[in-house]
């Protein structure tokens, strides 16, 4: 049987969990890193077709952040927000002796690239953001939150398949069954009798639910960014990236590369012939 393109690892973070991360070595052992992060309720399955084509030229470092995945489940829900991921990432970056990366974010994962832009800014070298900005439009939250940790398990791969097919149809038309197929194989998992139930904890969608409802002023934050590179990518019909805050965002930041993808909401799938060329171009510059 052929083998994994990559190496598994863990590292243990602050609080004592057991992580788990995707290793992709590059075949320059002296090449540059990259770091994908993915969305709220996602997995580093998520980049399972980018990170093997991007090892060619960079190191690729894909975790699972904490209660997704492989990674252990958090008894405490409220550690579910993005200061305590921050802080895991850094744990798995030293860990990983990965002193200063370039950061693929999806979603949930580019705003902890901006916060890591800020936080430590000698650590990022660049920054990809995927339908994600300063400010979040409220009607994209509210649909998440009536989603995240909400679904019933489906139990079978055809159930989660439509259940994925139900959340994602809008953002992601077009796309052939054994597409849908594998797109579901990321989010979900079988347990250990063999029954298909979501690769995330329950209680990430309670501690969105739960977090204040008035939103954080972030352009402050993103204006302290001018001089990271970053590529910004939006959804033509994304619900969580406005055109005005992504139009704001340019005229914030005027060396902000940008990228809107037709055809796709929130998020993009990277997966795009125009988002593969603009990520070649983006680290190849950014590195």
């Amino acid at each position: 049987m052929p083998t994994e393109p990559y190496a598994e690892t863990h590292w243990q973070s602050h609080d004592g969990l057991r992580l788990y991360a995707r290793v992709y070595e590059a075949r320059d052992m002296g090449a540059p890193t990259v770091l994908c992060l993915h969305g709220l309720t996602r997995n580093s399955r998520d980049f399972e077709d980018l990170a093997p084509a991007l090892s060619s030229r960079y190191r690729v470092i894909a975790p699972d952040l904490r209660g997704r995945g492989f990674s252990a489940r958090d008894p405490q829900m409220q550690n579910y927000q993005p200061s305590i991921y921050v802080r895991d990432i850094l744990a798995l970056l030293d860990a990983v002796d990965a002193p200063r990366v370039a950061i693929i974010g999806t979603s949930l994962g580019g705003m902890l690239a901006m916060m890591l832009g800020y936080g430590y800014p000698g650590r990022v070298a660049g920054m990809v953001l995927n339908d994600v900005g300063p400010e979040i439009d409220p009607k994209g939250i509210e649909r998440i939150k009536q989603y995240a940790g909400r679904l019933p398990p489906p139990g079978t791969w055809r159930v989660a398949v439509a259940q994925t097919v139900a959340v994602f149809g809008e953002a992601w038309p077009g796309l052939p069954p054994q597409r849908w197929e594998q797109v579901a194989r990321r989010g979900y998992r079988e347990d250990a009798a063999g029954v298909v139930t979501a690769d995330a904890d329950p209680n990430i969608g309670e501690a969105l639910r739960a977090a204040p409802a008035a939103a954080l002023d972030l352009w402050p934050l993103w204006r302290s960014l001018r001089g990271i590179p970053t590529l910004g990518i939006r959804g033509a019909h994304s619900d969580i990236l406005s055109a005005a805050t992504f139009a704001r965002m340019k005229s914030e930041n005027p060396g902000l590369e940008q990228l809107e993808v037709a055809d796709r909401g929130h998020v993009p799938l990277l997966d795009e012939p125009e988002c593969v060329a603009a990520l070649d171009n983006f680290l190849a510059r950014a590195l």
